[in-house]
């Protein structure tokens, strides 16, 4: 399709490409650990490709036995190599947008820098912002592989446009109504990340969801959530699991992990047994490894208006996140370099105590960069009337689940 020529902010053709192929490098470097041989079966398909073109960069599926890994596929559907590749694609940064005056982008580090006033300023007046990035001499054959294509316009003899503006139909009357519904989880999002960032943490849970996935009283059947990590031995036995449940109960705020529960270990859940999608508003609070793994779900709700480096860092977030999650867990995840914080025991707590303390304040930025991000693509994408309007609907759950 041909768009029609807008105020744009031009990135030339070498200087893009440069900073895609950075990003594509970040994130396989973020993965390496999790990620298959070429020779594993999830890649099958690619080796006959491989064999032809055995000089290119190839990008392989995660291993859904890795269990610091695993979540990116059980959780947010990350499958295959076409999985990795959603995370590897580039897009610009719409805090571009907000420099109309840098016609003349040269290098990599000067992108980066304009780039970065996406998550680092709070916009305060679009009218003085551009309209759209062109990233010159981009193509149809760079969809997919290098750059996205939702959100994309091809500009014939030019390149391909990004515009949040012309994507969410702003000032459209014609595009009203999909304007309120789009910009509602938007705005939940929002509001889970506001919550989050003012609520009081949560600092006795000792990651027991996934205890109380696996907890079994006398008489009752194998819990179903066990499957998830059925690979992995337990490192303690079923007792000292039922035990360390029933000690004092499960404090945990998080909707979806408690949906994993074992049925008998809902009712010892302090918050309640039946959490629903509105509680997170009133819940989500910022020690909660879950809410830190959410991160990536909520990061990728921006593609392709969100900035590349956040991505990022907020996959090395929820990765970390991931990894004390497993360690304080009942599994054996030695065989993947995971080690052990013995929640069942006073020493284990403290232990877990202090390292989910040093990551709420690590993760702390990270959530308030991603908060401007949210904050001000909702200011460039969608009018003021929309935004009331929109505020007044709760996305579906398809919308709060979809992470692009």
């Amino acid at each position: 399709m041909t768009a029609a020529r807008q105020t744009a902010i031009r990135i030339p053709s070498k200087v893009w490409r440069a900073a895609a192929s950075q990003h594509q490098e970040k994130i396989v470097s973020i993965l390496k650990p999790g990620l298959t041989p070429l020779d594993h079966p999830l890649n099958v398909g690619m080796r006959r490709q491989y064999k032809k073109e055995n000089n290119k960069e190839w990008v392989t599926a995660l291993d859904p036995k890795n269990p610091v890994y695993n979540f990116l596929i059980e959780y947010y559907g990350l499958k295959g190599a076409k999985g990795v590749r959603k995370l590897c694609r580039w897009s610009p940064s719409p805090g571009l947008l907000m420099h109309c005056q840098s016609n003349h982008i040269e290098t990599v580090d000067q992108l980066h820098t304009l780039s970065a006033a996406y998550t680092q300023e709070t916009i305060t007046d679009v009218s003085t912002m551009c309209d759209s990035v062109l990233l010159e001499g981009a193509d149809e054959n760079d969809f997919g592989s290098t750059i996205h294509l939702r959100g994309a316009t091809v500009v014939d003899g030019e390149g391909v446009m990004y515009s949040p503006a012309t994507f969410y139909g702003k000032g459209d009357p014609s595009q009203r109504e999909d304007s309120i519904r789009l910009s509602s989880p938007f705005l939940w999002y929002q509001s889970i990340l506001q919550q989050t960032l003012t609520a009081d943490p949560i600092l006795h849970c000792y990651g027991l969801h996934e205890w109380a996935m696996q907890y079994q009283p006398e008489g009752a059947p194998i819990p179903p959530s066990g499957q998830y990590q059925a690979h992995l031995p337990l490192r303690v036995s079923r007792e000292v699991i039922n035990e360390t449940v029933e000690r004092k109960g499960v404090s945990c705020t998080h909707v979806d992990a408690l949906r994993f529960f074992a049925q008998d270990a809902l009712p010892l859940n302090k918050f309640g047994g039946s959490l629903k999608r509105d509680d997170q508003v009133k819940l989500e609070q910022p020690a909660c490894v879950h809410a830190h793994m959410d991160l990536l779900k909520v990061a990728l709700k921006l593609t392709p208006f969100g900035d590349a480096q956040l991505l990022q860092s907020v996959l090395e977030m929820a990765l970390e996140a991931r990894k004390l999650d497993v360690a304080a867990s009942p599994y054996d995840a030695s065989a993947y370099g995971v080690g052990v914080i013995p929640i069942d025991t006073p020493e284990g707590r403290g232990q877990y105590r202090e390292d989910q303390m040093k990551l709420m304040k690590r993760v702390e930025p990270v959530r308030k960069s991603l908060l401007r991000a949210y904050s001000n693509l909702l200011q460039i994408a969608f009018d003021d009337s929309i935004l009331e309007l929109g505020k007044t609907r709760l996305p579906s759950k398809s919308q709060q689940e979809q992470v692009t």
